[in-house]
């Protein structure tokens, strides 16, 4: 499986599971999500899907400290609505990582390892997306904001005749470059896009 190389230099998001453990999945419940995990489970990588990486582990870092994440101690507010652009996109790649779902998730073992009712939409918070602690009620709000890492001019071009079908195969594979160094510049620069309250 060939994916662009900068997939690797982007930080891991590191969770105790104690469903995990409970199972016997993971030793000790421990899991290790990387940027290639999301990437798999949307099926492409593009400045949403970063963005809702970032989102999670800059929150997760503010929210934790020096502590390991618990996934499933995690409730998730959202700003927008579910159906709102691609919100459902960026809630999708924040459930993988922190288990919080709305209504669909597992809803536990005799009252223990419940991942409903852990997201909500449409919320009154100053940012994107706001990580709160069950177990101490602390929160933090974090926004995206990706504008201030143009994407190359000629990708709109190129995308046109991609949508067109008249592209070449190397106008196809300069595409597909060119948007990649976009995502890659984002990680780049988190700093600049992430505002974490």
């Amino acid at each position: 499986m060939n994916y662009p190389t900068f997939f690797n230099n982007v930080p891991s998001i590191t969770i105790q599971d104690p469903l995990s453990d409970f199972l016997g999945t993971f030793e000790n419940g421990k899991i290790e999500f990387s940027y290639l995990d999301v990437v798999k489970s949307s099926g492409h990588s593009c400045p949403t899907v970063a963005g809702a990486y970032i989102t999670t582990l800059k929150g997760l870092e503010a929210l934790y400290g020096d502590e390991i994440p618990t996934r499933g101690n995690i409730a998730v507010s959202i700003k927008n609505d579910m159906q709102e652009g691609v919100t459902g996109v960026i809630s999708n790649v924040i459930t993988q990582i922190t288990g919080a779902t709305e209504l669909s998730g597992f809803k536990g073992l005799n009252g223990k390892f419940s991942r409903n009712n852990l997201m909500n939409f449409n919320a009154d918070i100053n940012g994107d997306v706001e990580f709160k602690r069950l177990d101490n009620n602390k929160s933090v709000t974090v926004s995206y904001d990706h504008s201030s890492v143009p994407g190359n001019p000629k990708m709109q071009e190129l995308m046109g005749k991609l949508m067109q079908g008249v592209a070449t195969p190397e106008e196809k594979k300069e595409f597909g470059e060119l948007w990649q160094s976009r995502v890659e510049a984002i990680f780049n620069n988190i700093d600049k896009v992430i505002t974490v309250a």
